[in-house]
């Protein structure tokens, strides 16, 4: 593994530690609540980074919190340029991760499917 590439990874945490901290402790913004920093991923030359986030809220909801986002971008960036020793502050980039979403579909699925299974095993006249 790259020196490099570690460093990518390093930063990239502590953005989604710093992050976290300012979202839940700095913005006022109420349209901001509920969500949870998923990853960060940053570019290699630190200039963007891609913000992924979840949260449990329903779709008119989730709608408000990508426009908090974007409105306290600013303030993000700005407060994340003080905690952080970078030579470059990226560009903050929210991305809603639905893979949180999938997954618990998913287990629905899964959980239904057995549920129908026991059903149906039950009801065999064989068993």
């Amino acid at each position: 593994m790259s020196k490099d590439y570690s460093r990518s990874l390093r930063v990239a945490d502590q953005i989604q530690r710093e992050l976290a901290d300012l979202i839940q402790n700095e913005i006022k913004d109420p349209r901001i609540k509920q969500i949870t920093l998923t990853s960060v991923e940053v570019t290699r030359d630190y200039s963007h980074a891609k913000v992924f986030y979840t949260t449990l809220a329903n779709k008119e909801e989730a709608f408000l919190i990508e426009n908090g986002l974007e409105h306290a971008k600013g303030f993000l960036r700005s407060n994340l340029s003080h905690r952080m020793k970078l030579r470059i502050t990226p560009e903050l980039h929210f991305i809603y991760d639905e893979s949180v979403e999938r997954g618990a579909r998913l287990s629905k699925l899964i959980d239904d499917a057995v549920a129908q299974d026991i059903i149906l095993h039950h009801s065999d006249p064989e068993n």
